[in-house]
């Protein structure tokens, strides 16, 4: 329950089945690790009970897999659910595998491929034979947008009728008002009202897309010395990229806010002109319908689900994966126009406010259940 996307979709999954439909959900997850921050604190307020499988860890290795596949049967034989709604690539094979043994239905949410670009072709293959086998033990499919259900498809993973289609939904509310005053955050990261901040929400880490960023910086910072950027979040690559920005001597074009919590990434983005997503593989990033429902023209490479919220001339530029030509291009448009900011922001903001609602998300997820619970075994 490290802070991600797929997390937050997870709990608010959890949440809200609990709180709005009255069912009795538990939580089953590994321990916390890495730098990204923890939703444990918040899941353990939930009012329903949170299970810590000790060996279901983020790393690969047979022996840990094989006990948590076994502490996962245990627990699921005490806990006697009527379904089990899994996410995530490894967990949702090994969730999958021991709710099968169980003779339980599955749920299984796609938030990203298991298998995707980037990947060593040995893992990549790997996954795929999993995913595979995992598929033969799904009730269905939940995808976050239509591009993982062709994905998947397209690797010979289910049948069309396996998959519903419900995007990962968040409190929309904060971005539409932000609690803190644009002019207060943005003095707090040192940056003025002139100032034309781009900015970029997501894990220091690799595939995420920040190289781009970089390579394109001393561009755009040329074509309008206005140009801030700010990079949320934190990760193991912080180190690495401040050396790069220090070495193109561009230090005080760049702000980091380090690890913040999901709450304050509403204020974050109010604080914002421009909101960039450069990474080389998603499944839909949340960043993007947040930074439109916040108003926010969004530039982003054409990737996972980015082009159904993405739309070009209408949202925001949508370009080639790692096209940095591009994508400096569409900044400096941007940067330099800023009805045009206004005009992207608000259309985004009037098609996708509604349905990114959490509440609408679990709604979906809800006829789900209830279509697999009421299907044949």
């Amino acid at each position: 329950m490290i802070i991600g996307g797929a997390q937050e979709n997870t709990l608010h999954t959890v949440e809200d089945q609990h709180h709005l439909h009255g069912d009795e959900v538990s939580l089953i997850t590994g321990p916390e690790e890495g730098p990204e921050g923890s939703l444990l604190p918040r899941a353990r307020e939930g009012g329903f009970p949170v299970h810590i499988v000790d060996s279901m860890r983020r790393s690969i290795g047979l022996w840990n897999e094989w006990r948590a596949y076994r502490d996962l049967c245990r627990l699921l034989r005490e806990i006697k659910p009527e379904l089990v709604h899994t996410h995530s690539s490894k967990a949702g094979i090994l969730g999958r595998a021991a709710a099968a043994s169980c003779g339980i239905p599955v749920v299984h949410t796609i938030h990203g491929a298991a298998f995707h670009y980037g990947q060593n072709p040995l893992a990549y293959h790997a996954y795929v034979r999993a995913e595979r086998w995992a598929a033969r033990r799904t009730s269905h499919f939940i995808s976050v947008c239509d591009d993982m259900t062709r994905e998947y498809l397209a690797a010979g993973i289910g049948s069309p009728e396996n998959y519903s289609t419900v995007y990962s939904g968040f409190d929309v509310q904060p971005f539409l008002q932000p609690t803190c005053p644009r002019s207060e955050v943005r003095s707090r990261l040192g940056l003025n009202e002139h100032d034309v901040v781009i900015g970029k929400v997501a894990r220091l880490f690799h595939l995420k897309g920040h190289e781009f960023i970089l390579a394109i910086a001393p561009q755009v910072i040329a074509a309008n010395p206005r140009v801030k950027f700010l990079f949320v979040g934190d990760g193991l690559l912080r180190t690495q990229i401040e050396q790069q920005i220090a070495n193109l001597g561009l230090t005080e074009h760049f702000r980091f806010t380090g690890l913040v919590p999901p709450t304050q990434i509403p204020e974050l983005m109010g604080a914002m002109d421009i909101v960039v997503h450069a990474s080389q593989w998603e499944g839909l990033a949340r960043v993007l319908p947040q930074g439109l429902i916040a108003g926010k023209p969004v530039v982003a490479y054409d990737v996972g689900g980015a082009r159904e919220v993405v739309i070009p001339g209408e949202t925001g530029f949508l370009l080639p994966r790692n096209d940095t030509a591009d994508l400096a291009a569409a900044l400096i448009t941007l940067a330099d126009d800023p009805a045009l900011r206004s005009r992207f922001g608000s259309t985004g903001r009037e098609r996708f406010a509604d349905q990114f609602r959490h509440e609408f998300m679990t709604q979906r997820i809800r006829e789900v259940y209830q279509r697999v619970l009421t299907a044949p075994r």
